[in-house]
C-alpha cells in the first residue's frame, strides 16, 4: 500500500531564527551530532545494528519500550536527516532542571504530559513532521517488561493523521539486556528494525500488531557469526579464558616465541567486552615470567631462545650497560621479544624490584594499548563477525610475515 507524504514548497525549517517555526523545525546539525554520540556509545556497549530506513518527508515512529536505551537506540539508528524528536514524560523527564537539559539536548526530548494536555503537546509537533520530520513516540506510555507489548495509546495515530503523514513501526532488541529496568548497564548487541510506513487511519491496535511482529522478526533472527568466532568466544568467555591470557603470556616470557599480543589480537576481538581483563591478566603473566626469566638467569640456567638471534642480545647487553633496568622501556618498539630482556637482565644481576617497577612500565603500556584497541575494534566491527575466520587467516598471515622481517631485520 502506498502512503502519500506531504513535502511543502517552503518548510517550516526555513522560518526565520527566533519565530514559532524556528521552535518546531527539525534541527539537523544537532541530530547528526546525537547520533554520533550515541552510536559511539552503543558501539563500545556491544554494537548497534539497524535494518530499513525511514520514508522520504515526515512520519510518525512508534516503537516498543522497555529500557532508557531505547532512546539512545533510536537516535542511533535513525537518519539525522529526520532529526527525530523523542516524546517524552513531562512528569518525569521534565520534572527538574538538570533532568529537563538532558532530555532536551542530548535527546532530543520534548515534554508530553500524562496528566492531561498530553494531546496538545503532541498536536505542537505538527508543524515538524510538515517539514519533513520525525517524531518517535513510545506508545505504551510506560517501560514495560522484557518480551512483552503493552497497548498502545492512541495519541501518535492522531497526530500522524492531523499532519497527514505515515506510521513508521520500530522494533527495538536487546535494550532490555543491555539496561534492564531498575537493573546496571551489561554490554550487548542493540538491534534496531523500522518496518513499512503504514497509512494515517491505522488503529492503534493495528501498529501495536505491526511493532509486535517485527519485533518477534527481530528476536528470532540469528546473529550472523562464523563458527570459528563462536568456538573462540565460548572459551574466551570462559573462565578458562584469563587462564589461557596468563598462561600464554607467562610462557613467551620465559621461551614461548608468540607474542602476548597476537593472543589478546584473536581473543580481545572475539569478545571485546573481556579486552581489559585480558589484557591485564596478560599484563601480570609477562611480569611474573619475566621475574622468573631474570632469577633463572641469575642463577645460571639458560632457557632456549627460538626466533631471537645474537644481534638482539648484544643489542639488549649495551643498553643495559647504559641504563640498567632502565633499558627495557625500548622493548615496545624495536622488536625484541621481552624474555631476552629479562635473560639479560638476569646476567647483568639487575635487582628483581628494579625490574619489576621498569618492566611493568614499559610492558603495560604496549600490552594495555593492542589489547584495549583490538577491543575497540571488535565493537567495531561487530558486523563482520561472520568474517571472523578470515581476519585470523589475515591476522596470523600478517603476524608471520612481522615476524620474518623482524627477525631477519636483527640477524
Amino acid at each position: 500500500m502506498k502512503v502519500r507524504t506531504t513535502h511543502p514548497a517552503r518548510p517550516a525549517f526555513e522560518d526565520e531564527p527566533g519565530g514559532a517555526g524556528d521552535r518546531r523545525r527539525p534541527k539537523r546539525g544537532a541530530a547528526r551530532l546525537r547520533r554520533a554520540l550515541w552510536w559511539t556509545l552503543l558501539t563500545l556497549t556491544g554494537g548497534i545494528e539497524r535494518r530499513g530506513r525511514l520514508p522520504r518527508g515526515g512520519c510518525v515512529v512508534v516503537a516498543n519500550h522497555s529500557s532508557h536505551a531505547d532512546t539512545a537506540a533510536v537516535l542511533a539508528a535513525l537518519d539525522a536527516g529526520h532529526a527525530p524528536a523523542i516524546g517524552a514524560a513531562a512528569d518525569y523527564w521534565f520534572a527538574s532542571p538538570w533532568r529537563k537539559r538532558i532530555c532536551s539536548r542530548l535527546a532530543a526530548g520534548f515534554p508530553v504530559r500524562r496528566t492531561g494536555g498530553g494531546m496538545d503537546d503532541l498536536l505542537s509537533r505538527a508543524d515538524t513532521l510538515r517539514a519533513g520530520g520525525a517524531v518517535v513516540l513510545f506508545p505504551e506510555g510506560t517501560r514495560a517488561r522484557a518480551g512483552e507489548l503493552g497497548s498502545f495509546h492512541k495519541g501518535a495515530l492522531i497526530l500522524a493523521r492531523h499532519a497527514h503523514v505515515p506510521i513508521v513501526p520500530v522494533a527495538i532488541d536487546g535494550t532490555a539486556r543491555l539496561l534492564p529496568k531498575h537493573g546496571r548497564l551489561r554490554p550487548t548487541l542493540v538491534r534496531v528494525r523500522i518496518g513499512a510506513p503504514l497509512p494515517p487511519d491505522t488503529t492503534p491496535e493495528a501498529a501495536r500488531d505491526a511493532v509486535a511482529a517485527l519485533h518477534r522478526r527481530t528476536e528470532r533472527e540469528p546473529l550472523k557469526d562464523s563458527v570459528a568466532r563462536k568456538r573462540t568466544a565460548a572459551v574466551i568467555g570462559s573462565r578458562w579464558g584469563l587462564a589461557a591470557a596468563f598462561v600464554w603470556a607467562f610462557a613467551e616470557a620465559l621461551s614461548w616465541p608468540l607474542m602476548p599480543e597476537l593472543f589478546l589480537a584473536i581473543a580481545c576481538v572475539a569478545v571485546p567486552r573481556r579486552a581489559l581483563k585480558l589484557s591485564l591478566t596478560a599484563l601480570a603473566g609477562s611480569l611474573a615470567g619475566g621475574l622468573l626469566a631474570l632469577q633463572l638467569a641469575a642463577s645460571g640456567v639458560q632457557l632456549p631462545h627460538p626466533l631471537t638471534t645474537e644481534r638482539m642480545r648484544a643489542e639488549v647487553r649495551s643498553e643495559l650497560a647504559t641504563e640498567a633496568a632502565a633499558a627495557v622501556r625500548h622493548q615496545p618498539w624495536n622488536g625484541i621479544p621481552f624474555k631476552v630482556y629479562a635473560r639479560e637482565a638476569g646476567r647483568a644481576d639487575i635487582a628483581p624490584q628494579d625490574w619489576l617497577a621498569h618492566s611493568a612500565l614499559s610492558r603495560g603500556s604496549r600490552t594495555l594499548t593492542v589489547g584495549l584497541a583490538f577491543g575497540a575494534f571488535g565493537f567495531l566491527v561487530h558486523r563482520l563477525r561472520r568474517f571472523y575466520g578470515l581476519y585470523l587467516a589475515l591476522l596470523c598471515g600478517g603476524f608471520t610475515i612481522g615476524l620474518s622481517l623482524i627477525v631477519t631485520g636483527w640477524s
